[in-house]
């Protein structure tokens, strides 16, 4: 065999395992990417103190991001802009997690937003259905990506609230307030008529039918 064919053989192989490496690289971080979540953050911070101002203004901040880390960049963002303090002349003071007590029961959530789109600034409520703020704020970036095709660095919350039942804007978040909603079951388990055969554990996979 000629020496060429074994360098075209190596080249090719070398490349194959470049594109699987690649290939992995990918799969893990969009694995990764899937299990973000946003959680809320409440930061505090001020300038650093000086001898001409020993004791500065204290600022608090609550904002939703996916860790500690992106929350502080957040806040020196917004805090630049709002006041005439930055990282380089501040400091943080405390950054925790807020949770909620109740994540157990479903609630209603009014979000008000501002974002940017390919046309300029608008501002825009949202109402959603879920159990957590976080979860809440986790469907808005989710619908804002997907209808509005906006980028999570272009949208801010300014502000979200739990909504009364009878302050709901929205009707597609109304219809689901009825007393006596009710769903469909689409996919029925066939139960044994004989109680003898009805046990918690099988040794086969029973059987589904959709009624």
């Amino acid at each position: 065999m000629k020496r060429g064919g074994n360098k075209k053989f190596r080249r090719a192989s070398k490349s194959t395992a470049k594109e699987d490496d690649d290939e992995d690289e990918y799969r893990v971080v969009f694995h990764r990417k899937r299990k973000e979540t946003y959680h809320q953050y409440q930061i505090v911070g001020r300038r650093v103190p000086t001898e001409q101002e020993p004791t500065p203004q204290v600022y608090r901040m609550k904002l939703w991001a996916l860790d500690a880390t992106r929350a502080r960049s957040k806040f020196w963002y917004f805090l630049s802009r709002l006041r005439k303090v930055k990282k380089a002349n501040g400091q943080i003071i405390a950054c925790n997690e807020i949770f909620e007590k109740d994540d157990t029961t479903v609630k209603n959530y009014g979000v008000w937003i501002r974002y940017q789109s390919r046309v300029g600034f608008h501002n825009a409520y949202k109402e959603y259905r879920e159990t957590t703020m976080n979860a809440a704020v986790d469907a808005l970036y989710t619908e804002m990506a997907s209808r509005h095709r906006v980028r999570s660095h272009a949208l801010q919350i300014i502000k979200i609230a739990e909504v009364a039942n009878e302050d709901v804007r929205r009707e597609n978040t109304r219809q689901f307030l009825a007393d006596d909603v009710s769903f469909p079951v689409v996919r029925k388990t066939l139960r044994h008529d004989s109680k003898s055969q009805k046990t918690t554990f099988k040794y086969q996979r029973p059987n589904f039918a959709i009624l």
